[in-house]
């Protein structure tokens, strides 16, 4: 009988998952062509994605054009170091990739962060194989009024269910309303993030001695993760590595 029961449930499964792709075909993420999953690239899209992969910057993620050795960090780090340990990013802020990160952040397209997180584990298991806590950059309360989720919380929550780490959400606030970082040249980001992130009092104690996982959608100048590792740090934090879904890469 139980046997029986088991069955009949697994066809019942079977022929809603078939009347559902019916009803909503799965598409390519990038282009909409009809595609074997949901929430994912078809081939074509899937090759004109660029992933980061090995050799880059060992500290920014910094992707090389040659190998210089295992270890290396760039001049840019050396002449400039940055306030987190690590960084990484699973593709470059281009192509199917920008398309994405547009779709979530400002078409509400929530469901894509399955996608991105798959990828920023793979990017990133330098940085989360010792990482106590999950922290997503936050947003402004007015932005986030009128954007109605913040992307990059959405991502660290995921990120967090995906390896079992602990997410804290509301360690850091945003304390001062900022210009949108989009077209502002290096300097004014820096200064225009300056000072804007705390972490509250309430949550330094969950902060102190932690590894944490700072979470973000794209890596530009790293401006806004500096800033944001900074706060944690002088809560308390024994180290802060960054971990995006995508990085701005200057080609020279």
């Amino acid at each position: 009988m139980k046997h029986n029961l088991s069955f009949a449930y697994l066809i019942a499964r079977r022929l809603a998952t078939s009347v559902d792709q019916l009803l909503y075909p799965p598409i390519c993420a990038n282009c909409g062509v009809f595609s074997s999953h949901h929430n994912a690239l078809c081939a074509q899209c899937w090759k004109d994605v660029k992933f980061i992969e090995k050799p880059y910057c060992d500290v920014s993620g910094h992707p090389f054009a040659f190998d210089l050795g295992e270890g290396i960090v760039s001049a840019d780090v050396i002449a400039n170091p940055p306030p987190y340990k690590r960084a990484r990013a699973a593709v470059v802020y281009d192509g199917p990739a920008r398309k994405i990160v547009h779709l979530m952040k400002y078409k509400d397209r929530q469901e894509l962060s399955n996608l991105m997180v798959n990828w920023m584990v793979r990017a990133a298991r330098d940085c989360l194989v010792d990482a106590d806590i999950i922290v997503p950059v936050p947003l402004h309360r007015w932005r986030l009024l009128s954007r109605r989720f913040n992307q990059s919380a959405e991502l660290a929550r995921n990120l967090a269910r995906k390896t079992d780490k602990y997410y804290l959400p509301s360690a850091l606030i945003r304390k001062k309303s900022t210009l949108p970082q989009v077209g502002l040249p290096a300097i004014a980001r820096q200064n225009n993030v300056r000072g804007a992130f705390i972490v509250q009092e309430d949550k330094k104690p969950d902060i102190l001695g932690k590894r944490i996982i700072l979470v973000d959608d794209v890596y530009t100048t790293g401006a806004t993760v500096d800033a944001a590792s900074r706060a944690l740090l002088q809560a308390g934090a024994d180290e802060v590595s960054v971990v995006t879904f995508a990085r701005v890469v200057n080609e020279h």
